[in-house]
């Protein structure tokens, strides 16, 4: 049996569940100056659940995402109440970046020169409180090249986790192949996919195992990446929660994972405290070990 390292789930569906606020395009950085200490108890509970990985609620914390908005001054402030946040566990800590402008779409991320240094900002705010960094839902071949370029410059280790297409786990968001972006990364301390259906997982596990380093997942819990979400400044509330997503159904992924391979394992958006608790009671009856 393997040593797995439990991630939590997803922190901005979380959130909106429990604030019951409606969704803007900074959900979950609006959440943190309009209700404190939520964050934490969300931390609190998915360290509680098993995770033995907390991810900083730092992934929408961008200067290109506050622009425009009442939040565009507080870049470093908004950085600095995530880490106060996550800090509230006693876990591993992991910096979330997320992509710069907007989720899955590589078609409008910034130059390399431009996107650089702003990754490299925010990793280096992050690494002084945390264990890693963490290179979240990366499309693109260029956007893994560019976000692993900057995160490196911090001093610790670097996870990249890629997003795939909902129908070929193979393919990153931009037609790529997952195999270039992996090979982009080369020198990461591990590959992962996330933010993707959970059924292509298994495949994208195929191209991971071979990068010679831990590999691993976590899927979100959407019926599909809409249309409507990829347009200009997208909310949550245009994408829908599948109806079948049960903890029992997402363990039940989470173990295949574990029978491939995977040692890092977790969960996106709408995977919550009870899926992560169900993968560690299923992972350590199984004989894992989480660490």
């Amino acid at each position: 049996m393997a040593d797995i390292t439990l991630l939590d789930g997803g922190m901005g569906q979380e959130l909106i569940h429990r604030a019951g606020d409606r969704p803007t395009p900074l959900w979950s950085t609006q959440v943190m100056v309009d209700h404190p200490g939520m964050v934490a108890d969300v931390h609190r509970d998915f360290a509680a659940a098993g995770a033995t990985v907390s991810t900083t609620n730092t992934y929408a914390i961008h200067h290109d995402r506050l622009e425009g908005t009442e939040m565009e001054n507080r870049f470093a402030d908004l950085h600095a109440m995530a880490l106060r946040e996550v800090a509230a566990v006693n876990t591993r800590k992991a910096g979330a970046i997320g992509p710069l402008v907007q989720s899955y779409r590589a078609d409008i991320a910034p130059a390399h020169d431009v996107a650089v240094p702003k990754y490299a900002e925010i990793a280096q705010i992050l690494a002084p409180s945390l264990d890693l960094i963490i290179c979240e839902t990366v499309a693109s071949v260029d956007h893994a090249r560019a976000v692993f370029e900057g995160a490196k410059t911090a001093g610790k280790p670097v996870w990249v986790a890629f997003t795939v297409s909902d129908r070929d786990g193979s393919v990153l968001r931009s037609g790529e192949p997952l195999s270039d972006g992996v090979a982009a990364v080369a020198r990461a301390d591990a590959v992962l996919v996330n933010c993707s259906a959970p059924e292509v997982i298994l495949q994208s596990l195929e191209v991971l195992k071979d990068a010679g380093v831990p590999y691993g997942a976590y899927a979100n819990g959407f019926e599909q990446i809409t249309e409507d979400f990829l347009g200009h400044k997208p909310t949550v509330n245009a994408l829908n929660a599948r109806r079948d997503f049960t903890p029992e159904v997402y363990a039940d992924h989470a173990m295949s994972w574990a029978d491939q391979g995977a040692t890092i394992i977790g969960g996106c958006c709408e995977v919550s405290p009870a899926h992560i608790a169900e993968i560690a009671n299923r992972l350590r009856a199984a004989g894992h070990r989480l660490i």
